[in-house]
């Protein structure tokens, strides 16, 4: 597994790889790897030759008030999770090397459709911060492939926006969400939970799941649903954000098939999002 921190290194040693003709994959992270991250690499492993996992803690994608300085950072502990799936190539570059100039300045790139919707409308700035910074890795990296994970729906829908808007020539695909046994979605921020935070946590999965069973039922009261499914959550100890049933493709309001539940909560100082996708019941 070779490691490289400067674009300049990275980009002549891509230029060979290209040069035998292996298809590139691109998986960008923040570090603090889990199996969730993992099963990205594998997914990434099995549809390229070369595969290039990207470490880099984001300080554009934290609104104000968020945890960047504490942001878990596990470096050597990530390094030998990647060695041990012989991940090819691992980028970790420093802030100066993504941002060369002051990051207030920077150019930025933006989805409008889905920029101030659901996480975008409590945590302003954040997709703009996620697309700028995408926009710089495939710059950087040039893949064929980028693999990112489906429990962060909204996000995945903004890069595939980001992509067909400025017509980059890059697949992305998205992997499912690893679950804990008891149906928790993997996450850097579940180190947040206390103990007793940390069993009650699968609750939002489960609230989730009981409305999609009753829309795969046939019921179609979205709002009764919704309304219903948030306190509950609160009567769980939740401090719910959103809870809404919406268009898989799109985020808007729903058409009754290709629909996606999207759910955010804090449990004391970890903000849980989580998502169920339901085939349509037309």
């Amino acid at each position: 597994m070779e490691r490289i921190e400067k674009i300049n290194a990275l980009r002549e040693k891509l230029d060979s790889v290209r040069k035998a003709d292996k298809k590139i994959a691109l998986v960008p992270t923040m570090g603090n790897l889990h199996e969730g991250h993992l099963s990205l690499v594998k997914q990434a492993q099995s549809l390229a030759d070369y595969v290039v996992v990207s470490i880099f803690v984001n300080p554009t994608q934290f609104v104000a008030g968020e945890d960047f300085d504490n942001y878990p950072r596990t470096l050597d502990a990530d390094l030998e999770y990647l060695k041990r799936l012989n991940v090819d190539l691992v980028f970790i570059p420093d802030m100066g090397e993504v941002y060369p100039d002051d990051v207030q300045l920077t150019t930025e790139v933006i989805v409008p459709e889905l920029d101030s919707i659901y996480c975008g409308e409590y945590r302003p700035g954040h997709f703009k911060g996620v697309a700028t910074v995408v926009c710089k890795l495939f710059n950087i990296v040039q893949p064929d492939i980028a693999v990112f994970g489906e429990k962060d729906y909204q996000q995945l829908l903004v890069i595939r926006s980001l992509v067909k808007n400025l017509n980059l020539p890059i697949n992305i695909y998205g992997a499912v969400t690893l679950r804990e046994t008891d149906g928790l979605a993997m996450s850097s921020r579940n180190v947040y939970l206390n103990e007793a935070e940390r069993q009650k946590a699968p609750f939002l999965y489960k609230a989730i799941m009981e409305v999609a069973e009753s829309l795969k039922r046939g019921e179609s009261n979205y709002e009764n649903l919704e309304k219903n499914a948030i306190s509950s959550l609160k009567e769980a100890g939740f401090n719910p954000e959103y809870f809404s049933i919406c268009d898989s493709k799109t985020l808007k309001l729903p058409i009754n098939q290709g629909l996606v539940i999207l759910a955010a909560a804090w449990l004391g100082k970890a903000r849980l999002i989580d998502n169920v996708a339901v085939q349509s019941y037309d």
